[in-house]
């Protein structure tokens, strides 16, 4: 009789067990979900308006696909990276149902990412003369200053969605952000068209529709937030109050920035090597191509990322660090099977890749040589990404970047340039470069995930949503 109640027991644990798991499953799915529909748009604004562009001759495609490059590598992936701080600071705020607060934080947070676009504009207008400086060619060089320059604007737009876009994520509120991203999206591809071919503008039509487009998503953005009941308890008026802890901000946002900047650099200088090797042109031609599948794949594991900081944040700011675990095994199994998936179809598909960016043999042969690298590569960046977004959401950008600076420019960018250039395996050792260090970035924080005391981080979480008294509460003291 005793064994059959231990047994009815042992069921019973292990169906709260399944049930915990698939309710927790749900959740991240809801949050991953949208969030992929979400950065996809984003990143298709920039790629609609390179293919609309590339219509116009080889000038025009070229110079704008320098122009968008370094303004990735400037700009975009910093402000990116210095928002990343609202995950950890937004994010466990909410869990502890600490809703004004959110408003603070995403208000220093524009503040702060805005300061930071007056330097980089200054770089952006003085593009076309410091390409010219590098050595570039002249006709080359002032298209590109002449892009950069009409995309100022969509700068400053850029760093005010993204604190906003974290505001809503930090609360769950992944559905307007789709809506917002998928309008803008819609909107901007006929915009593009109209602004490159009807106006005559050409190239800085195109560069003017993604800054207009970035001011829509913007605008949507602000429109929700204000009006929506949804954000009735976390929405605040601007005030200068919100402003005084700025530091707060900073402490996270620079290693937060740090940490994904140096990534994302490594890549880019991937391809700024490319053009040193033999047959520069097949080399810089296919690197290109494979970086961008990874990125457009990349969409995927981004948005199961933001779903890892965002329950992981929660969870700790709530205090409790059981379901922050159980979200952190959950989401890394996801991450997992969908990089299976993902890695398997995309080799599968290695004779038919290279037709859909190029005509020639030569380009497509090599192509489908790289393919069996870049399925390896995708499971590498699927389970980074998704452990980068843990890291963010316990507030340890810190680690995250040291283990970055260890992993691509210690180790994956040394190992490129040997292979590469010294044993001359050309593109393929380049690749195989970053991919050690994307695989040394994996296994380094796949331990220190491992090795985490939830108990202690749920604590640390409650420490820092606590240890600064809102300015409303010190007001009425």
């Amino acid at each position: 009789m005793e064994e059959r109640l231990l047994e009815r027991e042992d069921e019973r644990s292990v169906r709260g067990c399944c049930g915990d798991v698939t309710a927790e499953a749900r959740r991240v799915g809801y949050l991953a979900g949208p969030m992929v529909g979400v950065s996809l748009s984003l990143y298709m604004i920039q790629v609609t308006s390179s293919m609309i562009v590339g219509h116009l001759g080889d000038l025009a495609l070229s110079s704008s696909a320098i122009a968008t490059s370094l303004s990735g590598v400037t700009g975009f992936s910093l402000l990116v990276g210095m928002a990343s701080g609202l995950d950890t600071l937004c994010g466990q705020a909410y869990g502890a149902r600490q809703y004004k607060k959110l408003g603070i934080h995403t208000y220093r947070a524009i503040f702060s990412l805005i300061l930071v676009c007056i330097p980089i504009s200054l770089i952006w207008a003085s593009m076309g003369k410091l390409l010219s400086l590098l050595g570039q060619d002249p006709s080359i060089s002032q298209e590109a200053g002449k892009y950069a320059m009409w995309m100022i604007p969509g700068l400053f737009a850029y760093g005010t969605a993204q604190p906003l876009m974290r505001f809503l994520q930090s609360q769950n509120l992944i559905l307007p952000m789709l809506l917002s991203s998928v309008t803008t999206l819609g909107i901007h591809i006929p915009l593009c068209w109209i602004l490159v071919f009807k106006t005559g503008l050409g190239n800085v039509g195109a560069a003017l529709s993604i800054s207009i487009s970035h001011w829509i998503n913007v605008l949507i953005l602000v429109l929700y937030i204000k009006y929506s009941d949804s954000c009735k308890a976390t929405r605040l008026p601007p005030s200068m109050e919100a402003f005084r802890g700025v530091n707060e901000f900073l402490r996270l946002a620079i290693p937060s920035a740090v940490m994904i900047c140096l990534e994302w650099w490594s890549f880019e200088l991937l391809v700024l090597l490319s053009g040193l090797l033999p047959n520069p042109r097949l080399e810089t031609s296919v690197l290109s191509i494979s970086l961008t599948t990874i990125a457009l794949i990349n969409t995927i594991s981004y948005g199961i990322g933001c779903a890892a900081s965002t329950r992981v944040s929660n969870e700790l700011g709530a205090g409790n660090p059981d379901e922050a675990h159980l979200a952190v095994r959950v989401v890394i199994s996801i991450a997992i099977m969908e990089a299976l998936v993902v890695s398997v179809t995309i080799f599968g598909l290695r004779r038919v890749i290279g037709y859909a960016y190029s005509n020639e043999d030569e380009v497509i042969d090599y192509v489908r040589e790289m393919v069996p690298l870049v399925s390896i590569s995708v499971i590498m960046d699927s389970c980074q990404s998704v452990m980068s977004g843990i890291a963010r959401g316990c507030g340890r950008q810190k680690i995250g970047a040291c283990v970055n600076l260890g992993a691509f420019y210690l180790a994956g960018i040394p190992i490129a340039v040997v292979l590469g250039f010294l044993l001359r395996i050309g593109g393929k050792g380049l690749w195989i470069g970053i991919l050690s260090g994307a695989t040394i970035q994996t296994i380094l924080l796949g331990v220190i995930t491992t090795f985490t005391n939830w108990q202690q981080q749920a604590v640390l979480a409650r420490k820092r949503v606590f240890e600064e008294r809102l300015p409303l509460e010190s007001a009425l003291k």
